[in-house]
């Protein structure tokens, strides 16, 4: 079996389950644990499928020795909305509301599981080793455009007095440059949005045509990367798993890889002892 470990990320096995960690969050002990999921095992967190989901909840929590009751998983709209988890109540917390149209979740409270899903889209955990803030930011490329990852880097500073340049990022598994084709309808707004970075030109590149259309290619990880430095974390401090979620289809879900048919979602957790 391909085992996707490199010098960002450890590739673990549990039985039939398998998962991403990313190894400089395995150096702190405040962070209880944390990973990015595979499929195997049938993991999928598609909340359309209650029984699945529960499974799936149940597999990787029972690895992780976490209590699959504490999870949060916001119900994600593409939004760029960044809320914080201030208490937790009894019972499943697979909540919908208070994260309705929510894409990102931060907390200061220990046993929280925070959780975004995704399959392709850009899954973020942040972890303020001073402050003992932890985030999981949903960003696909309509919560890129928005710059849902400053955003949360904000929220954490005006929230939680957290200096920015003691902010962990990490980016999990997602699209990358080499799968993610676009048309005009997407590439315009990207080149209007983010031309003042001046890095334009690494962001989109052209392709050409195909079957009789103009195409192009687009960095959500750039821009993610970029994002995250305009809001004051420091280059060194992000971690890229350098994977990309097409490219390892077989391994994770992957709406492209997989025709455009969504057969299921990723997870990525954290959570702080």
């Amino acid at each position: 079996m391909a085992d996707l470990s490199n010098s960002t990320i450890v590739h673990q096995k549990r039985g039939d389950v398998e998962y991403l960690q990313f190894r400089k969050l395995l150096e702190y002990e405040d962070v209880l644990t944390h990973c990015y999921t595979l499929k195997a095992g049938e993991l999928d967190f598609r909340k359309q499928n209650k029984e699945r989901l529960n499974q799936s909840c149940q597999k990787i929590c029972q690895i992780l020795k976490i209590d699959k009751t504490r999870i949060v998983i916001p119900e994600q709209r593409h939004t760029n909305n960044v809320k914080l988890v201030k208490t937790l109540a009894q019972g499943p917390s697979l909540w919908e509301e208070p994260f309705g149209q929510t894409d990102g979740i931060l907390t200061n409270q220990k046993n929280i599981i925070l959780t975004t899903t995704s399959s392709d889209c850009t899954n973020i955990l942040l972890f303020d080793p001073i402050k003992k803030v932890i985030g999981s930011i949903h960003s696909g490329w309509r919560g890129t455009f928005q710059k849902i990852g400053k955003i949360a880097v904000e929220k954490m500073k005006e929230e939680y007095h957290c200096n920015p340049k003691d902010i962990l990022c990490f980016l999990c598994p997602t699209i990358r440059k080499c799968h993610f084709e676009v048309h005009c309808d997407v590439k315009e707004p990207c080149e209007k949005i983010f031309s003042y970075t001046g890095q334009i030109n690494h962001i989109i590149t052209p392709i050409g045509q195909v079957e009789g259309r103009e195409k192009w290619t687009i960095d959500t990880v750039l821009i993610n990367k970029l994002l995250l430095m305009e809001a004051g974390v420091k280059t060194e401090n992000i971690y890229d798993s350098g994977i990309c979620s097409v490219c390892h289809k077989d391994k994770m879900h992957s709406l492209r890889g997989e025709n455009g048919v969504l057969q299921g979602l990723n997870a990525a957790m954290i959570v702080l002892k």
